[in-house]
């Protein structure tokens, strides 16, 4: 029961590809899933065209944050989790 009142942080990288762009996945984040996202870095192309990149610091409890990811993986997002890699 502690897991779901106490917040946690996790940080993730997402790939958001141009299908994608008229979508706000990002702010779903806050709005459907009430977390606390701060983005740490991104790489757009050129007028938006291509994939996006984000760096995301994600905030709330670890039931939202499980929820979140269950949504950016429904969508068919690439989603890298630097607790497992360690880097960047």
């Amino acid at each position: 029961m502690a897991n779901d009142i106490a917040i946690a942080h996790k940080r993730i990288r997402l790939r958001i590809p141009k299908d994608y762009h008229s979508q706000p996945v990002i702010s779903r984040l806050v709005s459907d899933y009430g977390l606390t996202v701060n983005i740490t870095a991104a790489v757009l192309g050129a007028n938006a065209i291509g994939d996006g990149w984000f760096d995301l610091d994600l905030q709330g409890t670890i039931g939202q944050i499980d929820s979140a990811l269950s949504y950016l993986r429904d969508l068919g997002l690439q989603i890298w989790d630097n607790s497992q890699t360690g880097i960047w």
